[in-house]
């Protein structure tokens, strides 16, 4: 019994070592493929890829793909090659005339050389920071060159081109600093008034609604006085050429009436006399008339009816 005690201690020994070597190698193949997990990156479409060394950037991969760097030596961080947005924070400015406004703008922007803009800015948060400081320099002195009627008046604004302006400077700017980024718009979101303004901005819309308003009556009645100068001459016009018209028509019917007359009555003669006769009974006899005529006058004869 006591050689059967020996025998068992003596197997434990080389059980354990065998577990051991096997903990140990197991232990080292994990580490080598964790090792090699580690010193695989994947470039994904849209992102740049920046490894550092000790803190300094060696490398910069855009292309899409598997890259490889060295484990526990070298670190990666991820930048967008996307647009971003970056909402600028809200300020007041003073306009030409001396008012103020608080203006609120946002900017479309993206990477186009990291290696750049980790040099001069290090961090995104640092180049947006920079990139809010351009645009606002620059809103703030385009604006200041123009009235606060002309700015919030859009009929009347010359806002027209004003954001391609502000986008242009702010990247000559950008690119004059050497950020490596660019901006691809630049927008004012929201124009709003310190509540002390309100009401006196308010009462100048008002007014200026109600010039415009004056100004459109003022062109309809002077719109409506020259077209109804317009067709009272060309009624005269009308009127008098259909005056002109019928005194012609007049004419030449009279004409042709006297022709008919003359080329009637000239084939009887004693009808024409009587007739004449007639005629100047109307015009001399009414109600009124006295005539004083001889007994044997034939006027005197036809008045009371003796014919002969």
């Amino acid at each position: 019994m006591s050689d059967g005690t020996i025998e068992f201690n003596q197997k434990k020994p080389k059980n354990f070592r065998n577990y051991l070597k096997l903990g140990i190698t197991s232990l080292i193949i994990i580490s080598l493929v964790l090792i090699a997990l580690s010193s695989i990156t994947i470039v994904k479409e849209g992102e740049y890829k920046v490894v550092r060394q000790f803190g300094d950037v060696i490398k910069i991969h855009d292309e899409p793909g598997l890259k490889f760097k060295l484990p526990l030596i070298q670190e990666v961080s991820t930048l967008s090659k996307k647009k971003m947005v970056y909402d600028v924070d809200e300020k007041e400015i003073t306009t030409l005339d001396k008012k103020r406004m608080i203006i609120d703008n946002y900017a479309i922007w993206s990477i186009t050389d990291p290696e750049k803009m980790i040099s001069n800015a290090r961090t995104m948060m640092n180049a947006e920071a920079r990139m809010g400081e351009f645009i606002f320099s620059i809103v703030r002195t385009e604006l200041g060159k123009m009235d606060f009627s002309e700015i919030i008046n859009e009929e009347e604004s010359s806002r027209g081109k004003l954001n391609e302006e502000i986008t242009a400077k702010v990247n000559e700017f950008l690119k004059r600093d050497n950020y490596g980024i660019v901006v691809n718009d630049v927008r004012i979101k929201r124009s709003d008034l310190p509540e002390a303004n309100e009401e006196a901005v308010f009462t100048q819309m008002i007014t200026d609604r109600e010039k415009i308003a004056q100004e459109y009556l003022s062109q309809g009645e002077a719109a409506k006085n020259r077209i109804r100068a317009k067709t009272d001459r060309e009624v005269k016009e009308m009127l008098s050429t259909a005056r002109a018209e019928a005194e012609k028509i007049r004419a030449e019917g009279e004409q042709q009436a006297a022709e008919i007359y003359n080329e009637a009555f000239s084939k009887d003669q004693e009808f024409y006399q009587l007739y004449r006769t007639l005629e100047s009974y109307k015009k001399t006899i009414d109600g009124e008339t006295t005539i004083i005529l001889p007994q044997d006058s034939p006027y005197a004869n036809l008045l009371l009816g003796y014919f002969e």
